[in-house]
């Protein structure tokens, strides 16, 4: 049986502002880095230990890791590989702006639509199904690969770039990733069966 374990970042500066972050590298709130070093405690506890570790190139992602592998002893240890194609989505026009606001110009529809619609962009931004793209290829020729070698896999990421994972390793339709939320800092743990095919997922907690 493979395992991967995905996680989310910490919160960030901005997602405790409740602005629009997109590919603007912001930093872990206080709050984001004690739930880094929660994740890793839950992640030692559990007994896991990684051989190799996928994250962004956004340092709330890359800060989030360190903090974990830190936390697991593991530092400095595990091999790292750092991708834009794991970024959170670009939001565009939006980035930088409190959503309180989109809400008041753009209204509750239009902006539920740009955050949770598949096929919806904010201007000059991407849309969900624009980042399955880009994490499609990443995964069948970077992190599949490593799996089925029988590597110990962690994966830091981000909403939208896990939702896209999560949409693939499940055979979601495009309405049923419109509803998955992943929580910061909570470890998700798939089990594979030799073709990859997932066999069960769960939250790992303490």
């Amino acid at each position: 049986m493979h395992k991967l374990v995905l996680l989310r970042h910490g919160e960030s500066v901005w997602n405790r502002d409740n602005i629009f972050t997109g590919w603007t590298d912001v930093e872990l709130s206080e709050r984001g880095v004690e739930q880094a070093k929660i994740a890793g405690r839950i992640l030692q506890k559990n007994g896991f230990v990684f051989d190799l570790a996928f994250t962004s190139v956004l340092q709330r992602a890359a800060n989030t890791l360190a903090i974990v592998l830190k936390e697991m002893g593991l530092a400095d240890v595990v091999a790292i590989d750092s991708s834009a194609c794991l970024n959170e989505r670009h939001y565009g026009a939006l980035q930088g702006i409190n959503k309180k606001e989109v809400i008041e110009k753009f209204g509750q529809q239009q902006t539920q639509k740009w955050r949770r619609g598949y096929s919806d962009k904010p201007p000059e931004g991407e849309s969900l199904a624009d980042v399955v793209e880009r994490v499609a290829p990443y995964w069948q020729e970077k992190i599949a690969p490593a799996i089925l070698a029988g590597k110990n896999v962690l994966l830091v990421a981000h909403g939208n770039s896990l939702r896209a994972l999560v949409k693939l390793l499940d055979h979601l339709s495009d309405q049923e990733v419109e509803s998955v939320e992943i929580p910061t800092g909570l470890p998700l743990v798939y089990e594979f069966n030799d073709d990859l095919s997932p066999i069960k997922h769960y939250y790992c907690q303490e």
